[in-house]
């Protein structure tokens, strides 16, 4: 990031998940003069239980062409990880259709350049974050396991690798399943189940709910403005630009505005006729305390079962298991079926590291996914240039959210340098 330069003023960030959080720090360091808007408090959206995982260097989109050898399994299965409601939804149509047409190899290609590229970006800006502030949000970088079910899924682990590889990737290592247990002696017990795992020393982990926490408070103690509690009933315009949004008690003038609302980000899109490519993917997790011999039967390591879909994140002494992909609207009540779903993973792996009576703190969270994987990144061309989009970031929001925060920051800057620049870029992936 460059040093900071002389703001014309006020920015408006609508979210406050760890996207909208982040935007807030990177602007106001920049500068700017921030408020950042949510209907509800800080990380308690799709921020507050997700999976925990710091994937920057091993990513693979969700649409991939083996989405299609797997989709009878995946439609008809009770326990299918991705499960659809079809709804009289031409939304929900239109984004099936749309994800289904990025499932080719080429397309997942170029997904899997521009989400490293942008993760990359993200790993500085998160460490610098780190190193300037004192955050207590269990972060640890332990590395993470990916586990394959079979020899199918553990070459087409290898072709993937070739991919990132030859795109300048992290070190990335496939392991048979007796240096699975290696790396993590608490999978001992499961090794002979899988074919092997692909293992990122690098991958870090953090509690992106208590991240969220301590950042809202040190952001408040630097003077970012906070404006809670209170949802956006709409936008003040006047010819080409933004002037204010209104909120349920006031309306707030600002000379940017960024919209990192999450699935919230469609409906206030929709003012100037755009509907943006974004369904959200519903997620659940649980989270398990972890005393006496429970603290060695846990893993360090982040670990992902792929036969599951679930993901395994230490956090200090707790354990976060989240996993799924629903697509089922703006449904965002706990299933019971789905939490003993990963309760019944949890014993599989790690049968040691809970009982009937440990309270999993049950969670469901709505994810802001686009067809191809890709976030929504800077101006959309139909809406006012001082409008910048930082949302459809799927399950990566954690991952990408300081890079994402930014490209924000490059963008405005480039907008306050010369706002009729017609060359101002258009979003990453609007259309994807």
């Amino acid at each position: 990031m460059s040093k900071r330069f002389q703001s014309p003023g006020h920015v408006v960030v609508i979210g406050a998940g760890i996207v909208g959080l982040g935007t807030a720090w990177v602007l106001a360091r920049d500068g700017w003069q921030v408020t950042v808007v949510d209907r509800d408090q800080p990380g308690t959206g799709a921020s507050g239980g997700n999976g925990a995982q710091l994937s920057y260097s091993y990513v693979q989109p969700l649409a991939d062409p083996g989405i299609w050898s797997q989709l009878p399994k995946l439609l008809l299965s009770p326990d299918s990880p991705l499960r659809f409601r079809l709804q009289a939804d031409p939304a929900q149509w239109s984004w099936l259709m749309r994800f289904m047409m990025a499932c080719r190899g080429s397309v997942s290609r170029d997904t899997t350049r521009q989400l490293l590229a942008l993760a990359a970006r993200s790993r500085q800006v998160f460490e610098m974050l780190l190193q300037q502030e004192d955050l207590t949000c269990d972060y640890s970088a332990s590395g993470k396991l990916v586990l394959y079910p079979d020899a199918k899924g553990l070459d087409g682990a290898r072709r993937q690798l070739d991919v990132q590889h030859s795109l300048g990737g992290a070190l990335q290592l496939i392991l048979k399943p007796d240096a699975c247990v290696h790396v993590e002696p608490a999978l001992a017990h499961y090794a002979s189940r899988v074919a092997g795992g692909v293992y990122t020393p690098s991958e870090c982990a953090v509690d992106c709910g208590a991240l969220c926490a301590a950042l809202h408070q040190r952001l408040a103690d630097q003077g970012v403005r906070f404006v809670l509690g209170q949802p956006v009933r709409g936008w003040v315009t006047e010819k080409d630009k933004a002037r204010a949004i209104q909120l349920q008690e006031q309306t707030l003038e600002a000379d940017a505005f960024v919209l990192a609302a999450g699935t919230g980000s469609v409906h206030l899109a929709r003012h100037w006729g755009v509907r943006l490519p974004i369904y959200p993917l519903k997620g659940y997790s649980i989270t398990l305390p972890l005393t006496g011999d429970q603290t060695h039967q846990a893993p360090r390591v982040s670990i992902t079962d792929l036969s599951r879909k679930v993901v395994f994140a230490r956090l200090g002494d707790r354990l976060r298991v989240a996993g799924m992909a629903e697509l089922v609207g703006e449904d965002r009540s706990v299933d019971p079926a789905r939490i003993a779903s990963l309760k019944s993973a949890t014993q599989q792996l790690f049968p040691g590291v809970m009982d009937e009576a440990t309270d999993v703190q049950p969670w469901a969270g709505l994810r802001p996914a686009t067809p191809r994987g890709l976030p929504l990144l800077g101006r959309h061309p139909a809406m006012p240039a001082n409008v910048c989009l930082n949302t459809g970031h799927g399950a990566l929001g954690l991952t990408l959210s300081m890079g994402s925060a930014e490209s924000v920051r490059q963008y405005l800057r480039q907008w306050t340098s010369d706002p009729a620049d017609p060359r101002l870029p258009a979003p990453v992936a609007c259309s994807a």
